[in-house]
């Protein structure tokens, strides 16, 4: 049954639908809360995950920095003494019972990140969205994040360094921000206890006392202390074999008493241990392959985030061999983007930045209040002296998984879904007919898949999955991601083998790996086209030859000016009532003008080569992301103008081409989208920072020609091509920077800039993502995280008119895929969620 609700102010504009929609794919075993913990001080016990907590001093509740909520005055806030690691004394509480861990039996995520305030920064308000889901969520931090062990920037006279201690703050910071964001309160006790690992290390587990679906476990291994700097003792050190062993840094007060040491293959079996215990459906993770600067060499993101990714995804790889049988479910993977997100267009409303702020400044202890009761602080001083970091509270932005493809019409009318589970091909499929139930997911052999597939349909009704496939290999060296693919043998029928297409990228060293998904189209002459963008930032295209052979990598990056060198006017861009983009001043503080060379993805060594907090850019840079919305990066919003296929003077922020008077050689940072006319021609585009760029074949069976520019306004990267309702041309449809409210523009047959004014969707729902459907329905993801849909829109992009938003009742990762008949997506519970179109 439906049920109309109101609208909270702010949140939506229009009337929403609340419903659940279906769910399809086989049950998992559901896991039950493990048994509670006995604890008393100084004393061992069954772990919260069912295994032993390793004893002595400082494993119970009533010792060490933050034991038993880490407050004082909190609620149940009992074993603090209100000074860090006062031992208990006859006067001690009586022993009592932790909390265990909640595991919800249809979801559970996983969370893997490199340092305490990575998930705040990067993957908020996805976290704040599963926390208040009521399904259980586990954040690992692999490092201690102990930096330069100074919590806060030093003066003329920096304190004495204490790692212990400033490891201590931070987590005293997550545990507050984790607290507020469930409860309310960020003084909202926890529980902590101390649990071994493969190898024989330990991690720290804490469990919300009020929220007992939250949970964090910490693993504590030493940090690099530095964004690029060589620092063989690191994550990166022991990936690539500088050292064979790399040390805990335990914080102060945490549970785990004694020291220990991981080779490479022990993190990897160690947090593989953890996986076993979460049994998550989901997990979120940073991005694994980020690219470097071309300029400097210097990587994009801080080391520890790329190879602390790299550790999760061997680990998920050695976890996903486990039979499902044995209770492990099926899992989906999302990565999210890091430091290269600084002068990228944000894609968070006003009020989703501030809520996410707010959440910085609670782990960052801005006000200075000594709830916690710890000498060390209660929270990371070095953050507090710019919460929103360089401009990382204002977005999310999703390294993977972007394409909407993935959904295709079969033979006799019925419907394929593809997805990656387990690092392999899922396959849904569904007869033609209303009342026909989806069936699957079957998992095709092939291993390594990396998140997001697109499709295409053959003339002869076969059908062509396409993606990226991650060789981790048995040395650094031999890291890898290349373009894979496989299709039916015939129509209706068995897919066959993965297919490698290569890569464009030379080695994993020179670029990191830094492919985009693959977009496909195939053009009137049955021939499949391949777009990726490569770690350049140009698109490069494979295309296939008429004996079905595959021609070799080409770039489409542009060689001269189009246009006769000039820039094309700005757009306008319609709802119910005209706007022009000049005033459109939230869209503009996304855009920023001026990257330097390397700065934009390179946000620079912070105060004691700090983690999360880069001050100053990297070496070479002409302007700073410190300085967020208001610096130069975004001199163009300080002009309160927004140019549309235009460009600002100066290099391009990853070293990808100068930008010139059309826009046209500027870095493309988004996924490639690409779709086939009814002419029969391949469309193609991109975002860049400020524009979209588009690529056509003049006739089918033609090369790509271009880049055009579009006259577009910047976007927030995510993009969905299809053809036009209209008959001739194509539809693109994006979101506004700093809104997320929903745009779309229709293009020619023949290419280049957009027909008539682009149309803004009157009552937007204000979310990051890209759209999808556009057809029968559109669907996308809302501010909530739930997945929102209403009628497609037909002619020529809308007439602005309010659609009817309804919200699907449950949280989604990627893209959403749609066809007429209706919406897909996948749920974080790993399965496949249908809403059928309204007739």
């Amino acid at each position: 049954m439906l049920t109309t609700t109101a609208v909270v102010t702010g949140s939506f504009v229009g009337i929403l639908q609340l419903t659940s929609g279906s769910v399809f794919g086989a049950d998992t075993a559901n896991s039950q809360a493990v048994a509670p913990v006995p604890t008393a001080d100084g004393a061992g016990g069954a772990d919260a995950l069912g295994e032993r907590a390793d004893g002595g001093t400082g494993s119970g509740l009533g010792t060490g920095s933050g034991s038993g909520a880490g407050n004082p005055s909190g609620p149940g806030a009992e074993g603090r003494s209100g000074k860090a690691g006062k031992q208990a004394t006859s006067a001690a509480p009586a022993a009592r019972t932790a909390v265990a861990p909640v595991r919800t039996p249809d979801v559970a995520v996983a969370q893997i990140v490199a340092h305490p305030d990575d998930d705040l920064y990067f993957m908020n308000p996805d976290v704040v969205q599963s926390i208040r889901s009521g399904k259980s969520l586990t954040t690992v931090y692999l490092t201690a994040g102990e930096a330069d062990g100074v919590n806060g920037r030093g003066t003329t006279t920096p304190p004495t360094p204490d790692k212990a201690g400033f490891a201590a703050a931070r987590q005293n910071g997550i545990r507050a921000a984790y607290a507020e964001m469930a409860t309310g309160s960020r003084t909202s006790p926890w529980d902590r206890v101390s649990i071994p690992t493969v190898g024989g290390g330990a991690a720290e587990l804490d469990v919300l006392r009020a929220a007992p679906h939250v949970s964090l476990v910490w693993m504590q291994i030493r940090e690099a202390g530095a964004i690029n700097a060589d620092r063989p003792n690191s994550l990166n050190g022991l990936w690539n074999g500088r050292v064979q062993v790399l040390a805990s840094q335990r914080a102060t007060g945490t549970p785990v008493t004694t020291d220990f040491t991981y080779s490479k293959d022990q993190v990897i079996d160690a947090l593989t241990g953890i996986l076993e215990r979460i049994r998550p459906t989901f997990v979120r993770m940073q991005d694994p392959t980020p690219g470097r600067n071309l300029k400097t060499g210097a990587l994009t993101d801080h080391q520890d985030h790329l190879y602390g990714a790299r550790f999760a995804q061997a680990a998920l790889e050695r976890y996903a061999t486990r039979a499902t049988d044995s209770g492990r479910p099926h899992f989906g993977v999302q990565n999210y983007l890091g430091y290269p997100t600084s002068t990228l267009p944000y894609t968070l409303d006003p009020e989703s930045a501030g809520i996410k702020l707010s959440t910085l400044k609670t782990y960052a202890w801005t006000d200075g209040i000594n709830d916690c009761g710890d000498p060390v602080g209660c929270g990371d001083l070095k953050v507090a002296q710019r919460p929103a970091g360089s401009g990382w509270t204002k977005t999310v932005r999703y390294a993977r998984g972007s394409s909407t493809s993935w959904v295709q019409r079969g033979p006799n009318g019925g419907l394929y879904a593809f997805s990656v589970l387990d690092g392999r091909l899922a396959v849904w499929t569904k007869s033609s007919g209303t009342a026909a139930e989806w069936q699957g997911p079957v998992l095709l052999a092939g291993a390594g898949l990396d998140s997001g597939v697109t499709s295409v349909r053959l003339p002869d009704g076969r059908i062509s999955v396409f993606g990226t496939r991650t060789t981790i290999g048995a040395t650094a060296g031999t890291y890898r991601r290349e373009v894979v693919s496989t299709e039916q043998s015939a129509p209706g029928g068995a897919f066959g083998a993965w297919r490698s297409l290569g890569t464009p990228e030379q080695n994993d060293a020179l670029g990191m790996s830094d492919i985009s998904g693959p977009a496909a189209a195939v053009d009137g002459t049955g021939r499949i086209t391949v777009v990726v963008r490569d770690s350049a930032h140009r698109l490069q295209t494979r295309e296939q030859q008429p004996n079905g052979s595959w021609g070799a990598w080409r770039s489409l990056a542009a060689s001269t000016p189009t246009a006769a060198g000039k820039t094309p006017p700005p757009a306008k861009t319609t709802t119910g009532r005209t706007t022009s983009p000049v005033k459109a001043a939230a869209g503009a503080a996304a855009t920023p003008g001026q990257a330097a060379a390397g700065a934009a993805a390179t946000p620079g060594r912070a105060a004691a080569d700090r983690t999360a907090a880069p001050a100053k850019g990297a070496a070479g840079a002409s302007s700073t992301p410190a300085k967020g919305a208001a610096g130069a990066a975004n001199a163009a919003a300080a002009k309160n103008t927004l140019t549309y296929g235009g460009a600002a003077s100066g290099s391009a922020a990853s070293g990808g081409g100068t930008l010139n008077g059309t826009g046209v050689s500027s870095p493309v940072y988004s996924d490639p989208v690409a779709t086939t006319d009814a002419a029969g021609r391949i469309h193609v585009f991109a975002g860049t920072a400020k524009t979209v760029l588009t690529w056509s074949q003049p006739r089918p069976g033609a090369p790509l020609s271009g880049p055009r520019t579009t006259g577009l306004p910047a976007t927030t990267l995510a993009l969905n091509a299809s053809p036009s309702p209209t008959g001739d041309g194509v539809r693109l449809w994006f979101r506004k920077p700093a809104s997320g409210d929903v745009r779309t523009a229709d293009f020619p047959g023949t290419g280049g800039r957009f027909v008539g004014p682009a149309v803004e969707l009157a009552g937007g729902v204000l979310g990051p993502g890209p759209i999808g459907g556009g057809t029968g329905m559109l669907a996308v993801r809302s501010r909530t995280g739930f997945l929102a849909t209403a009628p497609g829109a037909s002619g020529n992009g809308g007439t602005g008119a309010q659609p009817l938003w309804t919200l699907q009742n449950f949280l989604f990762s990627g893209a959403p895929g749609g066809v007429v008949d209706g919406v897909a997506a996948m749920g974080l519970d790993g399965k496949l969620h249908w809403t059928p179109a309204v007739r």
